[in-house]
């Protein structure tokens, strides 16, 4: 592809990307004292589509977007990390959000919320992740 073709790429999914960001902002349920973050999208579904929740799947959605988008673009060869297993970006994605599933739920188990210190070391876990594993 020529670069105009991918500037195309990123602007289109960017705008559709966007779009459905401002979709979800826009489910998220009001009343009169003003918006209702917390309480479920879809009054009467089988899971508490929370606008939280929507964010998280959205994130984890635009992740996997943006590493296919990089793995087509910037293809590149697996590296052997501190684990001695070849990896990728996706390999080490996922091992990134394994890790801060269960860095949550140990805290969650001892401390419980708020969740705002095992996000930070998420982050500190994923940096760790993605340049020595």
């Amino acid at each position: 592809m020529i670069a105009s073709s991918w500037t195309r790429l990123y602007l289109g999914i960017g705008a559709v990307m966007a779009a459905f960001l401002a979709f979800l902002f826009w489910a998220v349920p009001r009343d009169d004292s003003g918006w209702l973050w917390y309480d479920p999208m879809i009054p009467g579904g089988w899971m508490a589509w929370t606008f939280p929740i929507a964010i998280f799947f959205y994130a984890i959605a635009s992740l996997l977007i943006l590493f296919t988008l990089l793995a087509i673009r910037y293809p590149e060869t697996p590296r052997r990390g501190l684990l001695q297993i070849e990896t990728t970006r996706g390999d080490r994605l996922f091992i990134t959000l394994l890790g801060s599933a269960f860095i949550n739920l140990v805290w969650l188990f001892f401390f419980g919320a708020p969740l705002t210190w095992p996000l930070i070391l998420c982050l500190v876990y994923a940096a760790a992740v993605f340049r020595w594993v």
